[in-house]
């Protein structure tokens, strides 16, 4: 019944034996389960590793059965994050082959679709993008997470904003979002406000996807690698690809916060900063990859996530997501966003 949540037969009978006798001995469960006595330590010691079993408030050396519902719960929520790291793996698998083909395609490279333009090197993806920004007639869409890569139009490298302040006079509307760090930030938080000023309007999230701009949807400039580990990117004119990008923008601009107004918090008392945390942890990031994501300090990332174990009292990150998942602070679809 429970072999798909990586319970083998014996084991199973022992956790099911358990949860109508608790305090049965090894021995009397070797009896009435007509097992080898090994064969009931095994299991025993396969339950606790994977939580369903744990030490007794009254007697540590005594292991009791946890409730099945939390045990579980906390079950799925293990397999879920397994069958994502696999995923994973799978994923890197791909990219490995990828290279490896690309490497042997030299005598025969593939053609590029013509609605997707290449654009390598740091200085001609800011000349690209600043020609996009500047020919723009009615709308620019941002996302400008802490690791961007790309150069935002009209940054501080520009101090006067004259480009910008010139298309936002002509009639074209900028929307911008930035991580919610940046409130912590005072020089970003400065330079964010500095867009106000001159007629962006700026919201932030609790975590972006990657690098994006989109001018007048028609065109939208992506880096070609997210993490950061190469500075070309790649112009996308393509009407299904750029429709696509504009409603991830418009879904994320909906659910973000106006840059001066203040950080909700939901029903559970957490912000969606936090929330994004609890979701990273669940998934076992470490607290380098949270701090990343988020654009927060190492400190910051493991200082919230201390405060989220404590509140869930979790021992464990894998357990904190179990509890959340039980709680209904995170649906299990959650585990897969690491």
């Amino acid at each position: 019944m429970l072999e798909g949540l990586g319970l083998d037969f014996q084991t199973e009978a022992v956790y099911l034996a358990m949860l109508k006798a608790p305090t049965a001995k090894p021995h009397d469960l070797a009896l009435s389960l007509r097992l080898a006595e090994r064969q009931v330590h095994d299991a025993l010691d396969e339950l606790a590793r994977i939580s369903l079993l744990q030490p007794s408030t009254r007697d540590p050396l005594t292991l009791r059965p946890v409730h099945p519902e939390a045990a579980l719960q906390a079950l799925v929520a293990r397999r879920q994050a397994e069958f994502a790291r696999l995923q994973q793996e799978l994923e890197e698998g791909k990219a490995a082959v990828a290279v490896l083909l690309a490497e042997h395609a030299e005598l025969n490279p593939p053609v590029r679709a013509p609605d997707v333009e290449y654009v390598e090197g740091a200085d001609a993806v800011e000349a690209r993008l600043r020609e996009l920004t500047n020919a723009s007639r009615w709308e620019v869409c941002a996302f400008v997470p802490a690791h961007s890569q790309l150069p935002l139009a009209s940054d501080a490298s520009d101090a006067s904003g004259e480009p910008q302040a010139r298309a936002i006079e002509r009639g074209v509307r900028y929307r911008t979002v930035f991580l919610d760090s940046i409130r912590n930030h005072q020089p970003a938080l400065e330079h964010a406000q500095w867009l106000v000023a001159l007629g962006t309007e700026v919201r932030t999230a609790p975590l972006l996807p990657l690098q994006l701009f989109i001018i007048d949807r028609a065109h939208a400039l992506v880096p070609v690698d997210p993490g950061g580990a190469s500075d070309a990117a790649a112009m996308v004119s393509s009407a299904g690809m750029v429709t696509a990008l504009l409603a991830l923008f418009q879904a994320t601009w909906n659910g973000a916060a106006p840059l001066g107004g203040p950080r909700r918090r939901d029903g559970d008392g957490l912000t969606p900063q936090r929330r994004q945390v609890l979701r990273l942890l669940a998934t076992g990031c470490t607290d380098d990859v949270i701090a990343r994501r988020l654009g927060v300090s190492i400190r910051t990332a493991r200082r919230v996530a201390s405060d989220l174990l404590s509140r869930l009292d979790a021992r464990s990150r894998f357990q904190a997501g179990a509890r959340a998942v039980a709680c209904g602070w995170l649906d299990v679809d959650d585990l897969d966003m690491c």
